[in-house]
């Protein structure tokens, strides 16, 4: 069985932090779960574009306001607690706080991350091979 406390591993190495974000990684490639899950705060009046390239990635809205933007479509779509979105496709997007609003999510990778990555210029995670 994994204990973690979020407040704990905020305090170490497992707090990832970056323009416009932070990650607490509570689970680990090395935890051997089979994915990863992490507590990210997207910062109040950020705008973010990713694509995971080599990972899907579920991600629920636990507090705050803001879009996702899909690329590949054009569409955006209201964020909000409660609100999940899943990128299946590996999908190119951009993620818009509401104005003066921080965003808590909890996500989850699969692959599951090491906890060293952070986003590329492109705005993907490396493959697991590369950060292995």
């Amino acid at each position: 069985m994994i204990v973690r406390n979020l407040e704990d591993a905020r305090k170490g190495e497992r707090l990832v932090k970056t323009r416009g974000w932070d990650s607490t990684r509570l689970l680990l490639a090395g935890d051997k779960m089979g994915f990863s899950f992490h507590i990210t705060r997207i910062f109040a009046d950020s705008v973010n574009t990713f694509e995971y390239k080599h990972h899907f990635e579920s991600v629920y809205c636990i507090s705050g306001e803001g879009t996702i933007e899909d690329h590949t479509t054009g569409e955006i779509h209201e964020i909000r607690p409660g609100v999940m979105y899943a990128l299946d496709k590996h999908d190119r997007h951009t993620l818009r706080t509401k104005p003066g609003q921080e965003m808590v999510m909890a996500c989850c990778f699969n692959p599951p991350v090491t906890g060293n990555e952070v986003h590329r210029e492109d705005g993907s995670y490396a493959p697991m091979p590369e950060t292995v």
